[in-house]
């Protein structure tokens, strides 16, 4: 028999060889490409409806990718494409003011032109309607499996961080504001938001007293919610790892697939052998562009680049208790545990994660002038990751189509940590056998 593969994260051994993984059992093998919140969600999903599985990451380790120090932020009714009626001018007002949130670096990159056409293709008003009806359905679903989630995994708040303080969008531009608020007084027997004047974000927010900002009005959301993505990671590897149905975790870089009879994969290739099994779920961020190009399929993925910063919060700070957007700035607070995260910004600048220490300073400058109290900005350790996003700002989610058995869950963008328990869920459905609980139109490949 093949030797057991080698395992990856939550304290376990990396250093043993992997080899190829065959499939002895009638339960459904399924190998799940990608360790972050998408691929370790999807494992588990898959997990609780009685498949094996194993698990394949290049990294050494859980979470290290966008998962490792996003917003934090579970935004299940914020979810608004980038992509809408009137960005394509604002992207131009971003990127002449250095400190604005777009910065793009042009590159002879035919896949980057093309994403951008694409984008501005989806900048109608029709089209963004469109992607948030959808997206707010399946930001609903989500916020369902996550706490389903927990619940199957024995994750208590306490272990991730887990609040539920609402979520508050603040407005510096009164012609902005009014715009927004104008909608939630359309709507018909109203609904979870609120539309707040500056005095009352105040009341709501008082850590929002000190900023150097003057508020138009803000809107708030209850029930919204933060957790640290990465501690989640870590915990949810850990469950499976002692999971019945865990075959393993193999840390390898995927580079292929095995086609057998019918069209069908029959194996991963990676750089430690092959895995054969019998379902292939695709939940690698941004490499499972390069990994699906193998199958003659170009996903519509490009890495839009954030960053952001955990600072400490000491005894004597006073930091926003309610997760809190800055809609002109594009920043999001949200405090996790004795920390504060701030996230911010879009560069389309390819596949850098790099830290531009330019963009750590803008950061730095803007909110210190919004929450000066806060938290110890001095110690505050930067990162920078990459968004896997497709240019409507919706996940692709079923069957690749290029084989038989080849099933997609990428393209959640800065959405990635929000969607991930309510793509798990789809994705493990179909890949059971059984339909989608969500309709799928705008949520799969054209």
């Amino acid at each position: 028999m093949a030797a057991a593969p080698a395992f990856i994260g939550s304290g376990c051994s990396s250093s043993l060889p992997c080899r190829a993984v065959e499939s002895r059992s009638p339960m459904k093998h399924c190998v799940v490409i990608g360790g972050g919140v998408v691929g370790l969600t999807t494992a588990w999903a898959l997990a609780e409806r009685g498949m094996q599985v194993t698990l394949v990451e290049r990294a050494g380790a859980v979470g290290t990718g966008a998962s490792r120090a996003n917003g934090g932020q579970l935004s299940y009714r914020y979810v608004s494409p980038l992509a809408d009626e009137g960005v394509p001018l604002k992207a131009i007002r971003w990127l002449l003011d250095p400190d604005g949130p777009l910065r793009f670096k042009p590159e002879f990159d035919s896949h980057q032109w093309s994403w951008m056409f694409a984008f501005l293709r989806a900048c109608r008003r029709q089209v963004n309607r469109r992607s948030t009806a959808r997206l707010l359905e399946l930001g609903a679903h989500s916020q369902a499996s996550f706490v389903a989630l927990c619940r199957s995994a024995a994750l208590a708040a306490e272990d991730i961080e887990l609040r539920s303080p609402g979520k508050l969008v603040v407005y510096r531009k009164a012609g902005e504001f009014e715009r927004i608020a104008a909608k939630l007084r359309s709507v018909a027997n109203g609904g979870p938001e609120q539309a707040l004047s500056h005095d009352e974000c105040v009341a709501l927010e008082p850590a929002l007293s000190s900023t150097e900002a003057t508020l138009a009005g803000g809107i708030f959301t209850q029930g919204e919610a933060v957790a640290d993505c990465y501690r989640l990671c870590v915990l949810l590897a850990d469950r499976l790892q002692r999971h019945g149905n865990l075959r393993g975790f193999v840390q390898a870089d995927a580079l292929g697939f095995v086609s057998g009879k019918g069209g069908a994969a029959v194996a991963l290739k990676t750089s430690e052998g092959e895995i054969a099994a019998d379902e292939f779920i695709v939940a690698a961020g941004l490499q499972s562009r390069a990994l699906m190009l193998g199958t003659g399929l170009s996903l519509p993925l490009y890495p839009l680049k954030g960053y952001s910063l955990t600072a400490p919060i000491g005894a004597g700070h006073q930091p926003p208790v309610v997760s809190v957007t800055d809609f002109e700035k594009k920043i999001v607070y949200a405090r996790i545990g004795s920390e504060l995260r701030v996230a911010a910004m879009v560069d389309m600048v390819g596949e850098d994660t790099s830290i531009d220490p330019h963009r750590i300073a803008s950061l730095q400058r803007a909110v210190r002038a919004t929450f000066p109290l806060a938290a110890d900005y001095d110690r505050a350790e930067p990162w920078a990751g990459l968004r896997p996003a497709t240019p409507t700002g919706a996940p692709i989610l079923g069957a690749a189509k290029t084989m038989k058995n080849l099933w997609l869950n990428v393209g959640h963008g800065a959405l990635g940590f929000t969607f991930s328990f309510g793509c798990a869920d789809i994705v493990a459905e179909l890949v059971a056998g059984r339909a989608s609980p969500l309709q799928l139109d705008g949520l799969q490949l054209a």
